[in-house]
């Protein structure tokens, strides 16, 4: 149901120190309808220019220590950007406390079988029935009823976006191969050896082959077993971006853009592009990008997102639009940073 008038909506922040934290907080800065009132993380007390210096003299605020009573007191709905684990004893609390919840961890993801196989015990599996997965182009109408949203992962919604069109021409139970490719945005903010640049500056090298915890939510949304999925992750050295290259065995003759074009074709933020895509072309935008091409009976397909956005803060932004009434493009970004 649309929102028929245009009074503020209160919003919250906690997990506000990483970069989907302050993606997020450059888009709620610009919203027309969000009202950032409350911004937290873990141990708060610092201004939010000395945690962002790029936000000095655009917004300020007192960052806050992450309270689930106060943030029930500040606002109708929060964006959670906190790892796994962490996020679910908040959205706990919060579900009690009737605030809205969008979660950019994995902690809603998955159904709980699969969830604790691939992450950890789940101390909140009575919400997993309230959780919606957060790809508006698969679920935009339970979005919209929804008071718990998961944020899909970056890598699955490349991949699901440019798979799911063409499911029903794949030859069944045959191999899916995923061969997908990050900027080092994607590994977080937090320095470790492979992100660190002497090591990725002027390199390039695969991470967690058959083995990554995206593989399992790929195969679970596009309803297929995980021995079905080989996923093979990389690391890029550039800061931000995702291009992933998809290929299929299929049967039957079509026309694989054409099959694109007519599945997205009411979705303003997929693109079918007629020459192979680009990550630079999506960077700073939530658009994803697709382009498909057939040769016998292999499929290949290649998607591009930014991953720090479509592949997790402009999502979150998108259902939360949703989920307050609001019409779903408010505030997503869709000029990309070029050259």
């Amino acid at each position: 149901m649309k929102r028929l008038f245009l009074s503020k909506i209160n919003v919250a922040v906690i997990g506000a120190s990483g970069y989907t934290g302050v993606e997020l907080l450059k888009m709620l800065i610009a919203h027309p309808i969000f009202n950032i009132n409350y911004v937290a993380t873990s141990e708060g007390d610092v201004k939010l220019s000395d945690l962002h210096p790029s936000l000095l003299d655009v917004f300020e605020c007192d960052v806050q220590k992450a309270s689930s009573k106060e943030v029930s007191e500040k606002a109708e709905l929060v964006f959670l950007a906190l790892p796994h684990k962490t996020a679910m004893v908040f959205v706990k609390e919060l579900m009690e406390l009737n605030v809205k919840v969008v979660d950019l961890s994995a902690d809603y993801r998955l159904k709980l079988e699969t969830y604790e196989k691939h992450y950890t015990a789940h101390t909140d599996s009575a919400n997993l029935k309230n959780a919606v997965y957060g790809i508006s182009e698969l679920n935009r109408e339970e979005i919209k009823k929804a008071s718990l949203v998961a944020n899909p992962g970056c890598y699955p919604t490349s991949t699901i976006l440019a798979t799911l069109p063409f499911m029903d021409y794949r030859v069944k139970n045959s191999p899916i191969i995923i061969d997908a490719k990050s900027g080092v945005s994607g590994a977080g903010k937090k320095c470790i050896a492979t992100t660190h640049y002497v090591s990725i500056n002027e390199n390039m090298f695969s991470y967690n082959p058959f083995g990554h915890r995206h593989a399992p939510e790929i195969a679970e949304k596009l309803n297929i077993s995980e021995d079905e999925v080989n996923f093979i992750p990389h690391l890029c050295p550039v800061t931000r971006g995702m291009l992933s290259s998809i290929y299929l065995q299929v049967e039957g003759e079509f026309d694989p853009l054409k099959v694109l074009k007519e599945f997205y074709k009411n979705e303003p933020f997929v693109r079918v592009r007629e020459t192979p895509v680009d990550m630079k072309s999506v960077a700073g935008t939530h658009f994803c990008d697709l382009y498909a091409q057939k040769k016998n009976n292999v499929l290949f397909i290649t998607s591009a997102i930014d991953n720090l956005l479509r592949g997790a803060s402009s999502a979150a932004i998108a259902n939360a639009n949703l989920m307050m009434g609001l019409e779903e493009e408010t505030a997503l970004p869709t000029i990309a940073y070029v050259p």
